[in-house]
């Protein structure tokens, strides 16, 4: 058990992250408690501590320069104590490539967006200079963009055949809903038939329907969801249509067809593994053959831009199980290549399990690998996110053909663009061309981002749809 005790929560947050990136297997225990004698105290299991007395933050007027100072010297210790260092150094939020993106944007130079990311966030320079890399092919994807007019679209299915044990996403195994989902749609054409009439002198860029796993719908509910948005919004403007058709084991030819109908431009069919032990131990239900069979029928039907997503540290997976997957997903030749490294949530199974994550260098083989069979496929990294508790404090990245890069992926980790979420647990961010002052819980924050988040339970969003309804009637487009 590791101990963190903090004066103030200004430091609850990164320094839970830090230390558990560097102890990802630990159970950690902290208490913030303005009465204790140190700023900030970390005690390790083998007893070794680290501390800062409240005469050692007094020369930091402002509290975001004293929070900085003290992280960085947890790091040190941390580094000390495990004799590696952290890939993404102290950094603990999702979006790097946006950090030096604003560096770049403030007019900075490259040399000193690189300094300044592994100086002041001892981030490797291996990974400071993908994050340029990719920030780089980032901006030069979205200017093509109208950020004051256009918007991007969000359709959340929140059903799946079963859930992963790794997945904290708001879905619900499709069998014990079948009998809901054409309420659930009935529900889902009303909330976008009001986005479509308010968003008529809008500009729609982007549209992504995700999930859970859509292609759970069967052909006809398909058919009547991709109607409904062609008769709702306009695509003169629409430059990326994805549909995540992430199950093997909810892809039919037919359903394929009735994507093929409608002027869908992207689809992603995700093994996560191709080794057939792991889909079993992680509830995925399917076999390897249902994805070379899912893969081989939307190639015939002539989809020309598939994404294939891959988990790197699944459970009982070594470096030779990567590699005989990533020589599977050369043989398939996607367009563009996920690779995660695997985020034990509390919210999924793995988590209430308390798996165990794999140590570092073992990850980081397995990501290397990744990049390597990534360049024999001819696909460059075109985005990057993390995740909280995030293996080996490593990262996700997006490779892509230059032509097939998912436009919305790099939108919805930069926040240029208004993003309107619709369905269960879908989260609308209108991105405001000023900074404004909003209340959250109960203080004051300057922001020019608007979240409106739909309920999570399906019940009960079928069931308060005017609500959902009303939440965006009073943010969008004013």
């Amino acid at each position: 058990m590791i101990r963190i005790e903090c004066r103030d929560a200004l430091y609850a947050y990164d320094i839970y992250h830090i230390t558990k990136a560097f102890f990802p297997n630990e159970e950690i225990e902290q208490q913030v408690d303005e009465k204790q004698e140190q700023e900030v105290s970390v005690t390790l299991e083998n007893g070794s501590c680290f501390s800062i007395a409240p005469d050692g933050v007094a020369g930091f007027s402002e509290k975001k320069e004293r929070k900085h100072w003290v992280n960085k010297q947890l790091y040190n210790f941390c580094r000390q104590e495990q004799g590696h260092p952290l890939a993404w150094g102290i950094l603990t939020g999702i979006r790097p490539t946006k950090m030096i993106m604003s560096r770049l944007e403030s007019g900075a130079g490259e040399r000193d967006a690189l300094e300044w990311m592994t100086e002041e966030y001892l981030v490797t320079g291996e990974k400071a200079e993908l994050a340029l890399a990719i920030a780089k092919r980032e901006k030069a994807l979205l200017d093509r963009l109208d950020y004051r007019e256009g918007y991007s679209l969000y359709i959340g299915i929140p059903f799946c055949p079963t859930i992963c044990s790794y997945c904290s996403f708001s879905s619900s195994p499709l069998e014990e809903w079948e009998d809901r989902v054409d309420g659930y749609l009935d529900a889902l054409c009303r909330e976008l038939s009001f986005v479509g009439t308010v968003s008529a002198e809008r500009k729609l860029n982007t549209i992504y329907i995700g999930g859970g796993t859509p292609t759970t719908l069967n052909p006809q509910q398909l058919e009547r969801l991709l109607s409904h948005l062609e008769q709702t919004f306009s695509y003169e403007n629409l430059i990326e249509f994805t549909v995540e058709a992430g199950r093997p084991d909810s892809i039919t030819r037919e359903k394929l067809e009735v994507l093929k109908s409608h002027p869908v431009t992207r689809i992603s069919i995700n093994p996560q593994s191709m080794q057939q032990k792991t889909l079993d131990a992680i509830g995925r239900r399917h076999t390897v053959q249902e994805i070379y069979d899912a893969y081989e029928a939307a190639r015939e039907l002539g989809f020309d831009n598939i994404n294939m997503d891959l988990i790197a540290g699944l459970p009982g997976e070594e470096v030779c199980d990567m590699r005989d997957t990533l020589e599977q997903i050369v043989h398939m030749q996607p367009d563009s290549l996920t690779v995660h490294s695997l985020a034990i949530k509390r919210a999924a199974r793995m988590g209430q399990e308390k798996t165990k994550i794999r140590e570092a260098k073992r990850l980081e083989e397995m990501v290397d690998l990744a990049s390597d069979y990534a360049k024999r496929l001819e696909l460059v990294p075109y985005y990057l996110y993390r995740q909280k508790n995030i293996a080996g404090n490593f990262e996700n990245v997006g490779y892509a053909k230059v032509d097939k890069a998912g436009i919305y992926n790099i939108l919805i980790m930069e926040e240029k663009q208004s993003i309107i979420a619709c369905g269960a647990g879908a989260s609308t961010k209108i991105v405001l061309s000023e900074k404004i002052e909003l209340e959250s819980r109960g203080k004051l924050r300057t922001t020019n981002i608007i979240r409106i988040e739909n309920v999570k339970d399906i019940e009960e969003y079928i069931t308060r749809i005017d609500e959902m309804i009303e939440r965006k009637g009073e943010w969008l487009w004013h």
